[in-house]
């Protein structure tokens, strides 16, 4: 099952926040899903399965990050840290278009599926590192880090590849903001702003 382009349009409305995504931008996130959806019943990207639910939990979530990082399109290098299916990187990526992005992901499977949404989108500047982000040796304006496990070891890592001024942005559950101002106390951190359309998962970023 896939989903029009209109759909996907409408079900991202809560998170753009009365910003709109073009015509091409659309096209990108419903190639993007159909991508994902065809590559999750071989190895397993995501466990939400309903095309509008990962629409809404990972395109929506990544698509507010976007708009909070970058209001304005800016030439900014990223990286996505534990990217997985490639969130919330991709849809940044997709919104900011000048930005350079790197995403590290370990799985050797999934590092391959980010490859081929990067070619099936035509999306430049975007690198992939199969590796853990211990042993990554770039730097970046911004870092990015959803859902991943052994998530205090993560952080400091991916504290470790921010650039001075930067900012590391967490797409994390509320439970995790204490946690996250505790292990990072020289962190700069903002007031977390609760995510649309959820009770518990919030959008938290730290200045370096």
């Amino acid at each position: 099952m896939t989903l029009h382009s209109d759909r996907i349009r409408e079900l991202l409305v809560p998170f753009l926040i009365g910003d709109a995504l073009s015509s091409s931008q659309i096209e990108s996130l419903q190639t993007y899903l159909d991508l994902l959806l065809n590559w999750n019943s071989k190895i397993n990207l995501t466990s939400v399965r309903n095309p509008e639910e990962i629409v809404v939990r990972h395109f929506g979530e990544s698509v507010f990050a976007a708009r909070e990082l970058f209001p304005d399109p800016v030439v900014a290098s990223v990286i996505d840290v534990g990217s997985g299916a490639g969130f919330p990187g991709i849809p940044i990526k997709i919104w900011n278009e000048s930005a350079r992005l790197t995403l590290v992901e370990s799985n050797g499977k999934k590092a391959t599926f980010l490859r081929e949404v990067a070619r099936a989108l035509n999306l430049r500047q975007v690198a992939v590192e199969s590796k853990r982000a211990e042993s990554l040796t770039s730097t970046a304006n911004v870092v990015t880090l959803r859902a991943v496990e052994s998530f205090e070891r993560i952080l400091r890592s991916a504290s470790e590849l921010l650039l001075p001024n930067a900012r590391l942005a967490l797409l994390i559950g509320e439970a995790q903001v204490k946690a996250a101002k505790s292990i990072l106390p020289d962190l700069e951190w903002r007031d977390p702003v609760t995510l649309p359309l959820s009770d518990n998962r919030m959008f938290l970023v730290g200045n370096s």
